[in-house]
């Protein structure tokens, strides 16, 4: 898949207000849908990462885990990758695979749709269970009728 690079303030700027975000603790991750065919993606990496070589290398690493990943997203999306602390010190694969959970919740990965709640928040919760059903559960372990 073809892609671009974004390059201007504001185009950062609005993937950060109004884009959707997924968190790791090597990588955050920014999406928002563009009007073109194609993806544009930014690599943001701060003083807080290290020194010039740990930035370098932290870019490197997101920009090869992009490039693994980029043929599986359909459509164009405009996207921002914030570097963390923890990024220069990540192996590729192991940055491949946070991307793909990040890139899975979001609904980027062709043929997927995100799940939604009533509040406009994606479905999620703790394997599948409700609160109520992990509590009734609990209390069949126990012994505990309701």
């Amino acid at each position: 898949m073809q892609y671009d690079t974004l390059k201007l303030n504001k185009d950062f700027r609005r993937l950060y207000g109004r884009g959707k975000s997924r968190v790791h603790p090597a990588l955050v991750t920014y999406v928002m849908k563009n009007r073109a065919g194609y993806c544009r993606i930014g690599v943001t990496t701060s003083k807080k990462i290290g020194c010039a070589v740990e930035r370098n290398r932290a870019r490197r690493v997101i920009t090869a885990a992009w490039r693994e990943l980029c043929p599986l997203i359909s459509g164009g999306y405009d996207l921002v990758f914030v570097a963390r602390a923890r990024t220069p010190g990540v192996k590729s694969s192991e940055l491949v695979r946070a991307m793909r959970r990040q890139f899975e919740a979001l609904g980027l990965l062709q043929g997927q749709d995100v799940p939604q709640e009533k509040g406009g928040k994606p479905a999620g919760g703790h394997k599948g269970y409700d609160s109520k059903q992990r509590r009734s559960d609990k209390r069949d372990s126990e012994g505990i009728r309701p």
